[in-house]
């Protein structure tokens, strides 16, 4: 079943029509910065309230206007990793990945905590503040936080774009793993080419608020379906 989303909103000028679906796969959101990429995933999150529209996972309704279902963010099955990351500088390596799982139950919290600093190799990390670790390693806390309350799906929303180049990529080959690993739907936000070419199963391309393509990354880099979409995936050379 997957990710069903069909959202409308409009806020400070700005007008979100987003209609679309994907399977247990990596979805990659694609185009230019202001597009309504972090926009879409705010929306499904829970973080901000459409106008109207559903969002459906797995057969699950989280969000539907016509019904007026709109379960809060905090119950929402869905792991968040902000552009910032959002790491908490007074709390500990450990500390921030136990505050994704507020509902978890208190005896499970620090054996779900270790595992997860197991599974991302912060091994040795676990009394460390954030400034006290490396952008790579910040990156891994933020997955970690995300992935503790065992999420159905994965929202990440430019999670790479302040890392240097070698970082960025060390850290796509991280995401693919983690897919593997984890076996959940993930959403990716970028407007990074490279990154979208290389990640992606499904390709949705964004532009002004609405959905110009969806397809395939080979599809849509061949056969763009209008101007617009050939500026977007013929803006970069892609550095693979």
């Amino acid at each position: 079943m997957g990710l069903q989303v069909r959202l409308k909103k409009k806020l400070n000028g700005f007008s979100l029509d987003s209609d679309w679906e994907t399977g247990n796969e990596l979805t990659v959101l694609f185009g230019f910065s202001g597009a309504g990429k972090s926009m879409t995933l705010q929306l499904i999150a829970g973080l901000l309230e459409p106008d109207e529209g559903r969002v459906v996972l797995e057969g699950t309704v989280y969000y539907d206007s016509a019904t007026g279902v709109d379960v809060p963010p905090q119950s929402r099955p869905f792991g968040y990793v902000f552009q910032d990351l959002a790491l908490f500088p007074h709390m500990t390596v450990i500390g921030n990945i136990i505050y994704g799982a507020p509902a978890v139950p208190k005896h499970d919290k620090m054996d779900r905590a270790r595992d997860m600093v197991r599974s991302f190799k912060l091994a040795g990390l676990e009394d460390r503040y954030p400034h006290e670790i490396s952008g790579g390693q910040r990156q891994r806390v933020a997955f970690a936080r995300a992935l503790i309350r065992q999420p159905r799906a994965l929202l990440l929303d430019e999670p790479f774009s302040a890392l240097d180049h070698p970082l960025r990529l060390g850290m796509r080959q991280f995401l693919r793993e983690l897919r593997t690993d984890f076996n959940i739907p993930v959403v990716l936000v970028t407007h990074d080419l490279s990154e979208a070419l290389m990640l992606a199963d499904t390709m949705i391309v964004y532009s002004h608020g609405r959905i110009m393509q969806k397809g395939a990354p080979d599809a849509v880099m061949n056969n763009p379906v209008n101007d617009e979409v050939k500026l977007l995936v013929g803006s970069s050379a892609p550095e693979l």
